[in-house]
């Protein structure tokens, strides 16, 4: 059986997971891929090239980085590939539908959800922070609305109490890696039935702002321990308390809930056994901080070189 011609679309470290799956696997042959444009990153803004050319460009692939999917040339360059099926995942453009027809197998893209939950940006930000038992991918024939399209195989996984944003997207980049050289070749040789999406249970998972990482005390510990490992490594979940003569920005880094109660922001503790701060439901106490400018410590290390009276509110 002749290899399957493959493009693929992608740009962060998710998507590079999924490339690199792809050209492992024998029966497909990636033709060419397309990212997004080298963006300015680093104190000095210096033009970085995203994950995905870079892996690209160490296997000697032909990239494409247009600045709008829709551009005519662009889709020309394309074109000239001839793929046969073209992948997605975490590209960052919506695709117009002169690429969705291109290829005789259609676009297929990797989700890192259980569609129809959190269509949009932030999938895996947002299963943490609504306190979700499990999430997973799911391998979606593209159309043109915003996650929309006919699903094709979906894989589970459960959230664990460990788990922060960052430790979920590898687990998730990884299965999805893996389902989707799993799913092309029974999808092509139309063992799978691309199922529709159902009309329940659609939700969408906005896109995540460096300001929603503020914790608001008044909220239960539970749902600000969700919040502190769905903000983790980005944005950060973050507080603000008056020490030393000024006020500090501490990042919070690891938590846990605990029984407590006072004023939500009230510190209730502060000693080697951790921070712990009275939120609107119970206690969470603060296992490893970072003050602004600082570097990552734990508890009892940031109270030693900066003590927190009991009673003082953090805010």
């Amino acid at each position: 059986m002749a290899s399957l011609r493959v493009v693929f679309m992608g740009t962060p470290d998710l998507a590079a997971v999924c490339l690199e799956r792809l050209l492992a696997a024998d029966s497909l042959t990636v033709v060419g891929v397309v990212t997004q444009p080298d963006r300015p990153k680093g104190r000095d803004l210096k033009l970085t090239p995203s994950p995905v050319k870079s892996l690209a460009l160490r296997h000697q692939l032909s990239v494409l980085q247009p600045e709008k999917a829709r551009e005519p040339g662009f889709i020309e360059q394309l074109a000239a590939w001839q793929p046969e099926l073209i992948a997605v995942a975490a590209f960052g453009q919506i695709l117009p539908p002169k690429i969705l027809e291109l290829p005789r197998h259609g676009c297929l893209n990797v989700h890192t959800s259980l569609l129809p939950l959190y269509r949009g940006a932030a999938p895996i930000q947002w299963a943490i922070l609504n306190g979700d038992a499990e999430t997973g991918v799911t391998i979606m024939k593209m159309d043109a609305g915003l996650d929309t399209g006919d699903i094709l195989t979906t894989a589970r996984t459960p959230i664990d109490a460990a788990d922060n944003s960052q430790t979920l997207h590898d687990r998730l980049a990884r299965m999805g890696g893996e389902l989707l050289v799993q799913t092309i070749p029974d999808y092509v040789a139309g063992k799978i039935v691309p199922q529709p999406q159902p009309a329940d249970g659609v939700s969408y998972a906005a896109k995540i702002k460096k300001q929603d990482g503020a914790l608001d005390w008044s909220l239960p510990a539970r749902t600000l321990w969700d919040r502190i490992r769905g903000f983790t490594p980005w944005p950060g979940a973050f507080t603000h308390v008056a020490a030393q003569g000024k006020a500090l920005m501490l990042k919070i880094w690891e938590a846990e809930p605990v029984a407590g109660s006072g004023v939500p922001g009230e510190v209730l503790s502060a000693d080697k056994h951790g921070l712990v701060v009275a939120c609107g439901e119970g206690a969470l106490r603060i296992l490893v901080l970072q003050r602004e400018g600082g570097r990552r410590v734990s508890a009892a290390e940031f109270l030693a070189g900066c003590p927190l009276a009991r009673g003082l509110r953090l805010g």
